[in-house]
């Protein structure tokens, strides 16, 4: 007789919580058995299975996801850091496909003690500002940077300047990849502010998202990407490189932390 697939322990966690920075709400699917959604502040964050680390629901994650499979002198096993850590579904899952080491970094230690507790992630948490947790890594310690912080809609400022960028840099190690989601709108006003200043830093920078919102036509994510190294992707969405990402910032500034 076929034994069935063990199926991970079941928790009561749907509910809202007190966390350091508001509020959290964990949703189950009414779709999928055994998944949730988790929302910070009202923003859907997350969407997790527990026990089934390779789901991705998001779009944005499985880009990354293609880009970091695509990157083939990544060594096996890497260091990846993710900068923001919400439910730890990207990490978890980079964790299982490429058996890596992964540190997820929460500022808000409550939401992390709350992850850890509903969906026991198999990657390190790290309670931490991102990026005072950024410049203090050790040169040439990781392979895989992520960015995913968001306060509200946008991406604190900090995490968008040169000087934060060439603190990414410095912590990558030769070959290494820094990879930012950006929330954007018709126009890439933030895209092109972000690329303008990656492109001081990094020799390679590329764009990742659908062609309406390349094009500027539209409102979700763009994964940008940066690298000492040329870039590659294979994914279902649409890839532009340095020329494409260059000339879209020709005109815009970089942002600096002396300009507030």
């Amino acid at each position: 007789m076929q034994q069935r697939k063990p199926r991970h322990s079941r928790k009561r966690i749907v509910g809202e919580y007190r966390i350091d920075t508001g509020t959290a709400r964990i949703v189950a699917d009414p779709l999928r058995d055994g998944g949730f959604t988790l929302e910070v502040n009202n923003v859907p964050s997350s969407y997790v299975v527990p026990g089934a680390p390779e789901v991705l629901a998001f779009d944005y994650m499985g880009w990354i996801a293609a880009l970091i499979d695509a990157t083939v002198r990544l060594p096996r096993p890497f260091h990846a850091v993710h900068l923001g850590a919400a439910g730890c579904a990207l990490p978890s899952h980079v964790a299982q496909r490429f058996a890596s080491t992964n540190v997820a970094v929460e500022v808000d230690a409550g939401l992390a003690r709350l992850v850890r507790e509903a969906f026991d992630p198999p990657v390190e948490i790290a309670v931490a500002e991102a990026r005072a947790f950024t410049h203090a890594l050790p040169a040439g310690s990781v392979d895989v940077l992520v960015r995913d912080v968001f306060a509200g809609p946008a991406t604190p400022r900090p995490l968008t300047t040169v000087e934060f960028y060439r603190a990414a840099s410095r912590a990558l190690a030769p070959g290494g990849i820094y990879v930012a989601n950006v929330g954007d709108r018709a126009g890439l006003p933030e895209t092109r502010a972000e690329v303008a200043g990656l492109a001081e830093v990094f020799a390679h920078v590329g764009a990742i998202s659908t062609a309406e919102i390349l094009d500027g036509r539209g409102y979700g994510n763009v994964v940008l990407a940066a690298s000492d190294a040329p870039l590659a992707y294979a994914g279902p969405a649409q890839f532009r490189g340095s020329e494409w990402a260059r000339s879209l910032a020709s005109a815009t500034p970089a942002r600096r932390d002396s300009a507030r």
